[in-house]
């Protein structure tokens, strides 16, 4: 196993970790679920959350079977074809993992109870506006969207570009509906922060 290797895995470890443990901690403590996934949502918007969902825990699974060199993969052999084998890719890849993971930890530090995965609308927290939120309104999203290009990167295969171009399509598409949701849950705040930070990144 290479550098390339530990570091996608310690990703996956991170990721895990961060969402379980904030998970156990509000339901535990708080008392409130803040895993909502198709909560308040019908029709095709739930289906794309459920099966975006489903999509992540299969890209995972494969990327560790990747790190570990297995000899089994979970998607059809021509999926697997190498498309960029470079060292400069790699380095490239294991760099935008590493600021995504710089904002994914930062959006925690800055979220405090008012974590959600999906639309919560029972139990909705508070608007968040600073720490890494006053630099982008979706820092997970961000992260999530460097990190599927990053472990593009470093692995080069074909199914992972396939997954890192659809992470970006839905991503945006999800992000697109949060802020109609946002908008009708926090109104005039929401409204005059949306107007001075950027979707992704602030400019």
């Amino acid at each position: 196993m290479t550098f390339f290797d530990y570091l996608q895995i310690a990703s996956v470890v991170i990721f895990l970790l961060v969402i379980v443990s904030r998970a156990v901690y509000m339901i535990a403590s708080r008392g409130i679920n803040p895993i909502v996934i198709g909560g308040g949502k019908q029709g095709l918007v739930r289906i794309v959350e459920l099966l975006a969902f489903s999509g992540l825990v299969l890209w995972i699974i494969e990327l560790v079977l990747y790190a570990v060199h297995a000899d089994f993969h979970i998607f059809a052999a021509p999926l697997n074809q190498l498309l960029i084998g470079s060292q400069i890719g790699r380095i490239i890849g294991a760099t935008l993992l590493f600021i995504g993971l710089l904002f994914f930890l930062g959006a925690f530090v800055s979220f405090g109870d008012s974590w959600r995965v999906g639309f919560d609308i029972k139990t909705p927290g508070k608007l968040v506006t600073g720490g890494i939120f006053a630099f982008s309104r979706n820092p997970i999203y961000l992260f999530l969207d460097l990190w599927f290009i990053g472990v593009f990167l470093m692995n080069g295969r074909l199914i992972f570009l396939i997954f890192a171009i659809l992470t970006l399509i839905v991503i945006h598409w999800q992000i697109l509906q949060e802020e109609t949701f946002l908008s009708k849950l926090y109104n005039e705040p929401y409204h005059q922060y949306r107007s001075q930070t950027g979707r992704y990144i602030i400019w």
